[in-house]
C-alpha cells in the first residue's frame, strides 16, 4: 500500500517538490495573483474595487526606490566612463533610436486605425459629450515645450530625489557624475560609496519584489471590479485592434531590432517574464524599472549604457503610448464623424512626438498624453475622451507591456551600437545557461567601464575577457563558473 493510500481521510499531503519549486518562482506567483484578482473582480465587483490600495501600495513602495536607484546607477556609470564625450555619445545614440522607433510605432498605429476604422458607424453627437467625470489632468491646460524643458530642472539638488519625475533625477545624476569625474581623487571615495549604496538598494528591491503578487492581485481585482468586462463589448474593436497592433510591433519591429543585434526576442521575453507579469497586473511599468536595470546589466550590457538609456527611455521611448496616441485620436475622430485628411493626421503625429515625451510609465499617463494632444490640435474636442475613458484601463496594460519590452530592446541595441554589449554572454543569459538568481545579487563586483571608444576599450567585451587571467577550460565551459566570475560588474535583483 502506498503512503498516499495509507493517509487518513482529511489529511493534506505535502505537494511534490516540483510543485513547491514552481510556486516559489516569482513569475508563477504573479500569474496566480493576476488570475485570482481577475476572478475576484468578476465574481465580487464591489469587493474587488475596494482592493485598489493593495496595488497602489506596492507601486508606491517600489516608486520610492526608483529615484535613488537611477541616481546611483547613472552617477557610478558616468564616473566609471571617465569621459564627458562618451556620455554625450551614448545619450545622442539613445535619443536617435528613441525618435526613430517612436515614429515607427506611431505610423503603424496610424495605418491600422485607418484600415480597421474601429470608430466608424458609432455616429456620436459631439453636443452630447461632456468633460464631466474625466480626470482633472485631462482637462487642464497643458504646458508648452519651454515649460516642459524648465520642469526638468528641480528646485534643489535633493528635491529631484524626492519627486516622482524621472527627467530631473537624470539631470542631477548626470551633473553629479561629471562633478565626481572632475574632482579626481576627491571624488573617488564618493564613487565607491555610491557603488556600495547601489548594492543596498538592489537588496531592498529584491525584498520588495516579493510583494509583487499581492500588488498584481489588488490592481487586477480593482480593474475588473470597477470597470467590468461589459465595457469591453461596446468598444471591443478598438481594444482588440490596439492589443494586436502592440503585439505586431513587439514581435515584428522589436524582433527585427533584436535580430539585427545578433539576439532573439522570444528568449528575451522569457528572461523578463516576471517583470511582464508585474506590469500586466499593475498596469504600470514603473515598478520594474530597477529590476530591468539589474537584468540588462546581468545580460552583458555595460552599467553606464544601462544607467543612461533605460531611465531616459521611460520618458522618451514609450512605444505603447505612441501607438495608443495615434489609434486613440483617429478613433475619436471616426466616432464623431470627423474626416481627418492625411495632412491633418500627420500634423497630429508631429504634435504627438512632443506630447508623448516626459510621460511617466504609470497608469493613466497615456490617457493624459492623449488629452494633451487633443488640446493642442483643433480637429477633435477634448470632451471626446469620455468615449474611451471607461476602457482606457484595459489598454493601459498593453501600453505598459509594449513600452517595457521596447525600452529593454532599446538598451541592448544602444549597448551593441556603442560596443558595450557582451553578445556571447547575452545569448547565454537569455537562453538560461547563466540564470539570473537572487544568490548572485550582492556578490557581483563593479568594474570600471571607461570610455567605450577609448583605445583600451575598442575590443569587444568577450575579447577583453580573453586578456584576463587564464581560466581552466572546464570551468569556462561551466555556466555556473561563468555566472560567479568577477568579470560581471552588475548588482542584480532576483
Amino acid at each position: 500500500m502506498s503512503r498516499n493510500d495509507a493517509a487518513t481521510p482529511g489529511t493534506v499531503t505535502a505537494p511534490p517538490g516540483r510543485i513547491r519549486r514552481m510556486l516559489s518562482l516569482l513569475y508563477v506567483q504573479c500569474l496566480i495573483g493576476v488570475l485570482a484578482g481577475a476572478a475576484v473582480g468578476w465574481l465580487w465587483p464591489s469587493f474587488g474595487a475596494e482592493l485598489k490600495p493593495l496595488g497602489d501600495g506596492f507601486i508606491a513602495l517600489v516608486r520610492m526606490m526608483i529615484a535613488p536607484v537611477i541616481f546611483c546607477t547613472v552617477v557610478h556609470g558616468i564616473a566609471s566612463m571617465g569621459s564627458a564625450r562618451a556620455v554625450g555619445r551614448v545619450s545622442l545614440k539613445a535619443l536617435i533610436y528613441f525618435e526613430v522607433l517612436t515614429t515607427v510605432a506611431m505610423v503603424i498605429g496610424l495605418v491600422v486605425v485607418n484600415v480597421v476604422q474601429p470608430g466608424s458607424g458609432l455616429h456620436v453627437d459631439p453636443s452630447t459629450l461632456s468633460t464631466e467625470g474625466l480626470p482633472p489632468a485631462a482637462t487642464e491646460s497643458h504646458e508648452s515645450v519651454a515649460a516642459f524643458i524648465l520642469s526638468t530642472i528641480p528646485d534643489t539638488l535633493a528635491s529631484a530625489l524626492t519627486g516622482h519625475e524621472i527627467l530631473p533625477v537624470l539631470l542631477v545624476s548626470v551633473l553629479f557624475g561629471f562633478g565626481l569625474n572632475a574632482a579626481g581623487e576627491a571624488g573617488a571615495g564618493i564613487t565607491r560609496g555610491v557603488e556600495n549604496l547601489s548594492k543596498v538598494l538592489f537588496t531592498l528591491i529584491r525584498w520588495l519584489m516579493r510583494l509583487a503578487p499581492i500588488g498584481a492581485f489588488g490592481s487586477m481585482a480593482f480593474t475588473i471590479g470597477n470597470y467590468g468586462l461589459d465595457t469591453l463589448r461596446h468598444l471591443f474593436l478598438l481594444v482588440g485592434s490596439f492589443w494586436l497592433t502592440a503585439l505586431f510591433f513587439v514581435l515584428v519591429v522589436l524582433g527585427s531590432v533584436m535580430r539585427l543585434n545578433g539576439l532573439r526576442l522570444l528568449p528575451f521575453l522569457r528572461y523578463i517574464k516576471e517583470e511582464l507579469l508585474i506590469v500586466l497586473g499593475t498596469s504600470s511599468s514603473e515598478p520594474v524599472l530597477p529590476r530591468m536595470m539589474a537584468k540588462l546589466e546581468y545580460a552583458g550590457a555595460s552599467k553606464p549604457v544601462v544607467g543612461i538609456t533605460l531611465p531616459a527611455g521611460y520618458s522618451f521611448n514609450l512605444d505603447g503610448t505612441a501607438i495608443y496616441l495615434t489609434m486613440g485620436s483617429v478613433f475619436l475622430a471616426q466616432a464623431l464623424g470627423i474626416d481627418l485628411s492625411l495632412t491633418q493626421q500627420l500634423s497630429m503625429l508631429a504634435v504627438m512626438l512632443l506630447t508623448s515625451k516626459g510621460a511617466a510609465g504609470v497608469t493613466g499617463s497615456g490617457f493624459i498624453a492623449l488629452a494633451a494632444t487633443l488640446s493642442a490640435v483643433p480637429h477633435v474636442p477634448v470632451a471626446a475622451l469620455a468615449l474611451i475613458f471607461g476602457i482606457d484601463r484595459f489598454m493601459s496594460e498593453a501600453r505598459a507591456l509594449t513600452s517595457v519590452v521596447g525600452n529593454g530592446v532599446a538598451t541592448l541595441a544602444v549597448a551593441k551600437w556603442e560596443g558595450q554589449l557582451d553578445v556571447d554572454r547575452a545569448r547565454a543569459v537569455l537562453r538560461g545557461e547563466i540564470p539570473f538568481t537572487a544568490d548572485s545579487e550582492t556578490d557581483r563586483v563593479h568594474e570600471p567601464q571607461g570610455d567605450p571608444q577609448s583605445p583600451a576599450d575598442t575590443a569587444t567585451p568577450s575579447a577583453k575577457l580573453d586578456e584576463t587571467d587564464e581560466t581552466d577550460e572546464s570551468e569556462a565551459a561551466d555556466p555556473k563558473s561563468v555566472a560567479g566570475s568577477d568579470r560581471d560588474p552588475v548588482p542584480t535583483a532576483g
